[in-house]
């Protein structure tokens, strides 16, 4: 008896030392790649340097301008291609759980509001983004963060070998964004998510997360003439493109748009057998707490915080199998909403009370605490930021069109109308954009300094993913910006040399009044913004010593 005792306890040992042996070569396997290939990638900065090594957007966007049409029709067929040689079909991906969104301005911010919502109401999310703006973990986020080093060099690792494994020649390996886009879903598919909210890269139709096919739910932001060399001259022809991301049997949410675009989307929501709604404006919704206020965001925000709140409503409702309500007279759109749109009068939308239940919205499930502590607390670095740091409030917006450079101005003169500080605009964009319109609408703030620099931070950073080649094209496109502005402004090389520059002249001076800190506008490209912050806010805490 005493034997087998003594038997038994060894062979629990023996178990659990190799039960522990097994833990420990599992963790050593997501920092080191064991086995045969050649392909081995040991630490995020080997992964960093070959994701650098494929073929930028920026270079895919310069071939797409030579050849349009082959570039758009092999797209799809090519990241499902490389999808399937990571091992992943597109019935496994039908596994994952989808809230798809496209659109010219606010694509990220509906998805942060989107995932903060879910998050808060305890779901595990998956959120993908681009571009970022520090480091690349930042575009394939779990639970609201950042994927690891350890773990994006893993997957990464995993994903590259079987690629390069699975080559037909030299150069058949996906683009930058293609082949991060391929890794999402990877990633996702692996680490159990209940939902995933995907950011469209450019357009929709054609873009690489387009091979989702039955997506829960979609939400086309505001529309606006950008990209045109890809998407079309007309906002009909951009609105087309957006669309793209409709599917048979699938409900999408819009803002209010021109009359034009709305047109063509109800045109396509027919052709793809997708429900379509206009979104209530937010000051529709009754807060059943009363603590989230329509001051709290800018009216841009408050519209892509009420579709927001439309999607994670209607995933929720798809969650817990509510049934679907028919929309009226059993249209494929929501004709109450469009037709009141047409007529350029505000949608005569229903308010809607969460937290409670009726026959029409049965929001047992959606809690109204809930949705106000994740629009309260929801933050999306570079979107109309401000820092404040020892002397100097820094104010950060990723604004690439005409009209989010009006949004931008508005917003900046908001805040620094009663204050006396000295104002600084530090300016780039890209692109095929007539940049004199934008500086034209800068003009109005009146700067004290204008710099023009390229997107380059100034600092070593593994994450920096601009070639140095593009910089050098950036240096002519910032002499002609400063020809265009005139007397005050200079070209700079990178921003830390800028932010040297205001901190030795204005800095030092340590102003006591808080009236009279200087006021840096940084904006433009959102690039730019990302060099901004990994001087500023590294990590993205939202706060600066500098």
């Amino acid at each position: 008896m005493h034997y087998c005792k003594i038997r038994f306890m060894v062979q629990i040992k023996f178990i659990l030392k190799n039960y522990s042996i097994y833990i420990v070569f599992t963790k050593m396997s997501k920092n080191i790649r064991t086995g045969h290939s050649l392909y081995t990638i040991t630490n995020y900065e080997d992964a960093i340097k070959k994701l650098r090594d494929l073929q930028s957007n920026v270079t895919y966007l310069n071939s797409v301008i030579k050849n349009p049409l082959v570039n758009s029709t092999t797209k799809l067929k090519d990241t499902e291609k490389y999808l399937l040689r990571s091992g992943i079909s597109l019935e496994q991906l039908d596994n994952l759980s989808i809230i798809h969104v496209a659109g010219t301005k606010g694509k990220g911010s509906v998805c942060a509001f989107t995932e903060a919502i879910l998050r808060e109401h305890g779901f595990r999310t998956g959120f993908f983004s681009s571009p970022h703006l520090v480091s690349v973990r930042e575009r394939i986020r779990i639970n609201g963060c950042p994927m690891s080093q350890t773990d994006f060099a893993f997957y990464f690792s995993e994903l590259y070998r079987k690629l390069e494994d699975a080559k037909e020649f030299e150069s058949d390996m996906p683009m930058y964004f293609k082949f991060l886009t391929v890794l999402m879903f990877n990633v996702f598919l692996n680490e159990n998510i209940d939902v995933a909210i995907i950011e469209v890269g450019i357009g929709g139709e054609f873009d690489c997360t387009n091979i989702i096919r039955n997506p829960v739910c979609v939400g086309i932001t505001n529309l606006g003439l950008d990209h045109t060399f890809l998407l079309g001259n007309t906002i009909e022809e951009i609105a087309f493109q957006k669309s793209g991301i409709f599917k048979p049997n699938t409900t999408a949410f819009t803002l209010p748009q021109p009359k034009e675009a709305l047109q063509v989307l109800k045109e396509r929501a027919i052709e793809k057998k997708c429900t379509l709604h206009v979104i209530p404006p937010f000051q529709s919704y009754e807060w059943g707490n009363k603590l989230l206020s329509y001051k709290m965001l800018s009216e841009i925000q408050q519209q892509n915080a009420s579709l927001a709140v439309q999607l994670a409503v209607e995933w929720i409702k798809f969650r817990t199998n509510e049934k679907h309500s028919s929309p009226i007279n059993n249209s494929i759109y929501n004709k109450k909403c469009c037709s009141s749109f047409y007529e350029n009068t505000e949608a005569n939308v229903k308010k809607i009370h969460f937290g409670r239940q009726d026959k029409k919205y049965n929001m047992e499930n959606v809690s109204d605490e809930k949705l106000t502590a994740a629009l309260s607390s929801c933050v999306w670095p570079g979107r109309q930021q401000i820092l404040k740091g020892t002397s100097i409030d820094f104010y950060l917006d990723g604004a690439h069109t005409l009209e989010s450079i009006d949004c931008c101005i508005s917003w900046f003169n908001s805040h620094i109308e009663k204050k006396a500080g000295k104002r600084y605009l530090i300016f780039n964009i890209t692109g095929q954009r007539d940049t004199s319109r934008f500086l034209t609408l800068l003009k109005s703030v009146k700067f004290h300094r204008v710099y023009f620099v390229p997107n380059l931070s100034g600092i070593p950073d593994i994450d920096d993913q601009t070639n140095i080649t593009f910089i050098d094209k950036q240096i002519p496109r910032c002499q002609q910006h400063c020809e265009i502005w005139g007397e005050g402004s200079t070209v700079a090389n990178n921003v830390m040399e800028i932010l040297c520059n205001i901190k030795t002249e204005y800095g030092n001076k340590e102003p006591i009044a808080c009236k009279d800190r200087a006021q840096v506008l940084i904006t433009g490209s959102l690039h730019l913004v990302g060099a901004a912050l990994a001087i500023l806010d590294p990590d993205l805490t939202m706060s600066t010593t500098f």
